[in-house]
């Protein structure tokens, strides 16, 4: 058995649903139906039953509509992809005969994110992590173009943490107490892009050509912090050509990117170009 279906939920929870508009009844495509309302664990990812009973059902419906013609599902679409409220057997069917279109009573649900065929739960939380720290941090009100992103979810919270202390400093050095978008501003600014400028100087991001420009500065701002313990003077260029005599092991990057994964795609944002 595959993996299972992607529960409508999980999308609806993690995501930005903005608004909801009956869309009639038309033609999906199927491999776009990746998931289910309420029955996310009675079929895995291809729409192979799992139920007892199922193996009737689907002999029913092929003695039934023995030409191809089925009646209408009843689905959901959100982000280009579709979750079944209603004729999950009848999908199976679909996907047996390599049916490329079936019809559907649809109603969409908008969201600003692109839902791939291969989304799974963890890049859907991945994408609410990275969603949480540019609101939490203010980032996307003070640099709303501003692209963060780490190859794992766990980085969001810990950077978040990181401009939270910066707004700490800030206030005790203004004296006053700052609004998130110019702590983020400010931070944004003065620590993340210097850092960045100071691990490209080192060559670190052709190095570690599969990981992301988040990865690298946490992993620098990190080296920066523990050699100021010694040094206070210690700037991001120091960190970096520490960073740069690091060899990683072949067996820590193979698990890293084992773990690696990406946050879904805002709409009309660029193509990501991977690399590996």
């Amino acid at each position: 058995m595959g993996p299972d279906l992607l529960p409508l939920d999980e999308v609806q929870r993690r995501l930005r649903v903005v608004g909801q508009s009956y869309a009639g009844i038309r033609p999906i495509e199927v491999h776009r139906i990746i998931g289910s309302v309420d029955r996310s664990l009675d079929f895995d990812r291809c729409f192979t039953p799992r139920l007892q009973g199922s193996a009737e059902r689907m002999a029913s419906l092929r003695a039934g509509f023995p030409s191809g013609d089925l009646p209408p599902i009843e689905a959901y679409e959100v982000g280009g992809a579709y979750f079944v409220a209603d004729g999950h057997h009848r999908v199976a069917l679909a996907m047996e005969r390599g049916v490329e279109y079936i019809d559907a009573e649809l109603t969409r649900l908008e969201t600003n994110f692109e839902i791939a065929p291969d989304t799974d739960v963890c890049r859907l939380i991945h994408t609410e992590q990275q969603l949480t720290l540019l609101r939490e941090s203010g980032l996307s009100e003070a640099r709303p173009d501003a692209v963060i992103e780490f190859s794992r979810p766990n980085g969001y919270p810990e950077l978040l943490e990181l401009i939270k202390a910066h707004g700490y400093d800030l206030a005790r050095k203004r004296g006053e107490l700052p609004t998130p978008a110019e702590v983020a501003a400010d931070w944004y600014d003065h620590v993340y892009l210097p850092g960045v400028a100071a691990l490209r100087r080192e060559d670190l991001s052709e190095v570690y050509s599969y990981t992301t420009d988040a990865d690298l500065f946490l992993w620098v701002y990190q080296r920066r912090r523990a050699l100021r313990v010694d040094c206070p003077e210690t700037d991001f260029d120091d960190a970096a050509r520490e960073a740069a005599e690091v060899r990683i092991s072949a067996r820590d990057r193979r698990r890293f990117l084992r773990e690696k994964s990406t946050p879904l795609r805002r709409r009309g944002q660029p193509a990501r170009s991977v690399t590996a």
